[in-house]
């Protein structure tokens, strides 16, 4: 394939933003310019986009996009090389890429560092290699760098039927730990024994503290990913091993908690947290370079595989907001162009 050129190429686009702060009824199709890749990066001719909670955030007005980068929503997308930025290997014209951005996804063109990004393996469709990047980066960091987990060791996975909660049960299992995992669903359990879950636990009505304890006659978990917040802080360090690891990613119960710190102490708990966003291109970098040696050969040999729960053509993105907000997605939602 040659490389197109600015020239060749339309100046505008058509592209999802959010007119003003508020509920899915505030995405809108606008105008926006054609974007361009700058060195170290190339442009994308989106196939698929993938949908995730920071999307939601943005939309409400909660977390804007840093200083320089579009309104465009969308934070991974899955894409075909179309033009190569200053310093880019020419051999990449026609590769698909899924790739981790900064922003500009929910668009039919967008730019992506090359250092974010991988060729998608043969097995993956457009649609499934689009529901990784957010998740890849943001499991490996919290989930194995944050958390330390390793083999031989248990997790307990909250949200486990979301995007990053099915792929932090396969990436688990893989490594060699045990995976517990709240769900509101005894329907689902099925689903989750298949992905990799040992002891599903159905937070409505078991008390997963006890549950927990149970399993592990005692011991509690090494590791918690929690995405709840509020009261459940508490709670999970109940649920928690001697020397355990408490990584916290979101907060849908509220982001103030209370903590006795001398549980921690007298237990030697340690307490972690971050968003993906706001890290440095350098460190996105690094990490890239870990999923790239630990968990693109999993993708290569189908041992993780995201699940994907629907699609919609990105002219119905607000759609596709209120479906993620409802609850009741099980898996990842996926934008087609």
């Amino acid at each position: 394939m040659s490389e197109t050129t600015p020239s060749s190429r339309p100046s505008s686009m058509r592209a999802i933003i959010a007119r003003e702060p508020g509920n899915a009824s505030v995405l809108m199709m606008a105008d926006r310019p054609m974007p361009e890749p700058a060195a170290g990066e190339v442009l994308l001719r989106v196939l698929a986009a993938g949908i995730n909670r920071p999307d939601i955030m943005q939309r409400q007005g909660i977390a804007k996009p840093a200083p320089g980068v579009t309104d465009v929503l969308g934070l991974e997308v899955c894409g075909e090389v179309v033009a190569c930025g200053p310093g880019v290997d020419s051999t990449l014209l026609g590769q698909r890429l899924m790739s981790l951005v900064p922003g500009g996804g929910y668009a039919p063109w967008c730019t992506a560092a090359v250092d974010h990004s991988f060729v998608v393996p043969s097995g993956l469709s457009d649609i499934e290699a689009a529901a990784l990047p957010e998740g890849l980066f943001t499991v490996w960091h919290n989930l194995f760098e944050l958390g330390r987990l390793r083999m031989g060791e248990t997790v307990l996975i909250h949200g486990a039927a979301g995007g990053i909660g099915t792929l932090a049960i396969q990436m688990a299992r893989a490594a060699g730990a045990t995976v517990i995992a709240t769900a509101s669903d005894e329907d689902r359990f099925a689903e989750l024994n298949v992905l990799g879950v040992d002891a599903p636990i159905c937070w409505p009505t078991t008390d997963f503290v006890q549950a927990c304890l149970d399993y592990t006659e005692g011991r509690g978990a090494d590791v918690v990913l929690d995405v709840v917040g509020g009261d459940y802080v508490r709670r999970n360090l109940q649920a928690m091993a001697f020397g355990g690891r408490h990584v916290s990613l979101s907060f849908m119960q509220g982001s103030t908690v209370q903590v006795e710190l001398l549980t921690l102490m007298q237990r030697q708990i340690s307490l972690h947290s971050s968003t993906m966003r706001p890290q440095s291109r350098l460190e996105k970098t690094r990490m890239a370079q870990c999923i790239a040696h630990h968990v693109m050969p999993l993708l290569r040999n189908g041992r993780v595989r995201p699940r994907i729960h629907g699609t919609f053509p990105l002219a119905e993105a607000a759609a596709s907001h209120e479906m993620l907000e409802s609850g009741k997605v099980f898996g990842k939602l996926v934008l087609t162009t």
